[in-house]
């Protein structure tokens, strides 16, 4: 019902199908958008989120396309932590280094589905609304040591790895 709302498009209503040419964020990664892009290498993308819940609020995103944090493997451990380093460094780069929340959204309440790591600071002064979504209570908000205790359990022979 927001898809005609004054706040743009409404990217709960994107699916699975919604890969390459379709999905906002690959086109992002493949710069067929205007965002500005922060900091990039070979696997990752940051951008500032369009909708910040927190004074800092950035996304990272990978190049490769994986749909939500329930998609991840094993594989993905060491791309996870990458996410969260490049996280930190673009809140450095903007001298916080502490008071950071970190996280992904569990399906169906992310936003995009394409696997992206939101880094939010203050995360003390972040307001109701914000708290409701990305804060500790938060039903749908999961932190990355959550996400990685996940997939541990799911996957022990990736702890061989660490």
């Amino acid at each position: 019902h927001f898809a005609n709302s004054s706040h743009g498009p409404d990217w709960t209503l994107w699916r699975d199908t919604s890969v390459g040419e379709e999905c906002p964020f690959c086109q992002i990664v493949n710069n067929q958008s205007d965002t500005e892009i922060l900091l990039s290498d070979a696997e990752l993308v940051c951008f500032r989120d369009l909708k910040p819940g927190a004074a800092h609020h950035y996304l990272i995103i990978s190049r490769t396309h994986i749909d939500n944090c329930k998609s991840l493997k094993a594989e993905h451990i060491p791309l996870v932590e990458h996410m969260v380093e490049m996280g930190k460094n673009i809140l450095e780069k903007n001298k916080i280094s502490d008071d950071i929340r970190m996280g992904f959204h569990i399906p169906p309440f992310s936003s995009v589905p394409h696997l992206h790591l939101h880094a939010l600071a203050p995360a003390s002064k972040m307001n109701m609304k914000s708290q409701l979504r990305y804060g500790p209570q938060s039903h749908w908000f999961i932190t990355v040591s959550a996400t990685l205790s996940l997939q541990l359990q799911m996957f022990p022979e990736a702890e061989s790895s660490h």
